[in-house]
């Protein structure tokens, strides 16, 4: 099997809860090359790991992210969900895939932006999410690496893609064939996809030549890669 870059999703969330310090690290520990996490703001402004708008689903708390501020969230998860400064000194050197979840939000980007520069971590992150939200980290880091994540069978257009500068188009694993792939390359980008889980997939998405794959299950990846 060829290698490609085993990106480990929110974590290593089948044995840990997603975008905790603790899945952050079993992934890493599981071989992972890159980990993904999902960062939003509190009501004050701080990044913290979360995918989803409420703390309902991960920590059975109705509240909104945005009604919250990050001391209140540290109280109510008992320190369980991390700011993305715990993030990066958790994970020392390892590389970062940012995802911007939600309906893009200029100030929250730039907060993002800054904080990552403000720990000396530009180099070893980079960011994914719709076009919307890369041309807003485009605009607040010219030299950002992107991933442009991309819904459509249909291409970006070359305006966007003039725009945003990516260096990966993002696809969902279901819509990645040979012919993409080629395309994709023609174009001068790398591949990644997302969230492919069982062996067949990920087995699939090696043979059509992908350059990354983004999973729950990164044990599985990194086996495959072994193998």
């Amino acid at each position: 099997m060829r290698t490609v870059t085993a990106v480990a999703h929110r974590g290593d969330p089948y044995r840990v809860r997603e975008n905790t310090i603790a899945s952050l690290r079993s992934a890493l520990g599981r071989g992972a090359d890159v980990v993904e996490i999902d960062v939003r703001l509190t009501r004050d402004g701080v990044p913290v790991l979360l995918h989803d708008e409420t703390l309902e689903r991960l920590w059975e708390l109705e509240r909104p992210l945005l009604s919250l501020s990050a001391a209140e969230v540290r109280g109510l998860t008992a320190d369980g969900v991390p700011t993305l400064v715990d993030a990066l000194e958790a994970t020392g050197d390892a590389r970062l895939m940012i995802d911007l979840p939600g309906a893009p939000d200029v100030r929250a980007v730039r907060r993002v932006v800054g904080v990552i520069r403000e720990c000396g971590a530009a180099e070893r992150v980079y960011y994914c999410a719709g076009a919307a939200a890369m041309l807003a980290v485009r605009a607040a880091d010219p030299a950002a690496e992107i991933a442009l994540t991309w819904t459509s069978l249909a291409p970006p257009r070359p305006a966007v893609l003039d725009a945003v500068r990516p260096r990966w188009l993002n696809y969902r694993f279901t819509l990645v064939d040979r012919a993409l792939t080629a395309r994709v390359h023609r174009g001068g980008h790398l591949l990644s996809v997302w969230t492919p889980d069982t062996r067949r997939s990920m087995r699939r998405l090696l043979d059509m030549g992908v350059d990354s794959i983004t999973t729950n299950r990164i044990d599985a990846l990194c086996s495959l890669r072994r193998s």
